[in-house]
């Protein structure tokens, strides 16, 4: 069986742990029976753990209860970036494992719904997981007009890493203006002339983790000031998003590779759309 699963950018700033976007980046798995495990990788992380340790190998092997099958993963989406590469995987092998629910078995994997329910719905995403572990998703209203560049450094950042510097508590007042540039942000992300900068302000993770990366600060600013509607970090890092529209997108990309460039930074940056189709198997 195969599948495909996009990659997801989440938080989109102040959407911490809820709001994710499928991007056209993707991770495709092949299953097929066999009398022993063997598995190929290509692309992205490419050659890691072709074996028993594989992501993929483990989470077919949960569904199925066995580890007699060959497995062909092949991937664009960049590791440990903040582009939801294990929540994909996990979601891409569940289904060519066959498993009934990928969403609910991606989540449970990678630990983040919104990943994983972009990464099977498509679109702009917002999801949820109850104390009794049922998650629930739901798409959202997206406007045609977006565009997102991604600049994605050669830096891995951990989301296990990226977690421990944030606080236990946050001021009051910091979560009320996380919740007022939320509510600007899905008006925004619906209809871009409604759009506002302050949309994608974060106070509850972006500001604890700018010392991880001495770049994103400056980056950040520098996607704004060349014409990105807004700008925020991908996930927990590395990468880094300028929301854009075609009119803005190669103005924005070309000055996030001169930064890159001028900051002896390696990396690349995308223009990616908007994956509307999630998860697809055959």
């Amino acid at each position: 069986m195969f599948a495909r699963a996009p990659a997801s950018s989440a938080n989109l700033g102040p959407g911490f742990d809820t709001l994710a976007v499928a991007l056209t980046l993707y991770v495709e798995v092949s299953l097929e029976p066999a009398e022993s495990l063997s598995i190929v990788s290509d692309g992205c992380g490419a050659g890691r753990f072709d074996d028993e340790r594989h992501l993929g190998v483990r989470v077919a092997r949960d569904v199925l209860g066995h580890t007699n099958f060959s497995m062909s993963v092949t991937s664009t989406i960049p590791l440990s970036r903040g582009l939801g590469s294990s929540a994909a995987l996990a979601v891409a092998a569940a289904a060519a494992a066959g498993a009934l629910d990928p969403l609910a078995v991606g989540t449970h994997v990678d630990g983040h719904a919104e990943n994983a329910a972009a990464s099977v719905l498509g679109g702009l995403v917002v999801a949820s997981v109850s104390p009794d572990d049922v998650v629930t998703a739901r798409q959202l209203p997206l406007d045609d007009s977006w565009r997102f560049v991604v600049v994605v450094p050669d830096v891995e950042l951990d989301t296990a890493d990226a977690r421990r510097v944030l606080p236990t508590n946050v001021p009051f007042r910091d979560a009320v203006r996380n919740l007022n540039a939320f509510g600007l942000l899905i008006a925004g992300l619906a209809n871009h002339h409604e759009f506002v900068s302050a949309a994608m302000d974060d106070y509850l993770h972006q500001p604890y983790r700018m010392e991880l990366l001495p770049f994103a600060g400056p980056l950040l600013s520098l996607l704004r000031e060349s014409g990105a509607a807004g700008s925020c970090w991908s996930g927990s890092g590395s990468a880094m998003l300028g929301l854009v529209t075609n009119d803005t997108a190669q103005n924005v990309a070309q000055a996030a590779t001169n930064f890159l460039h001028e900051q002896s930074i390696r990396g690349d940056v995308y223009v990616l759309d908007v994956d509307r189709m999630g998860l697809i198997t055959r």
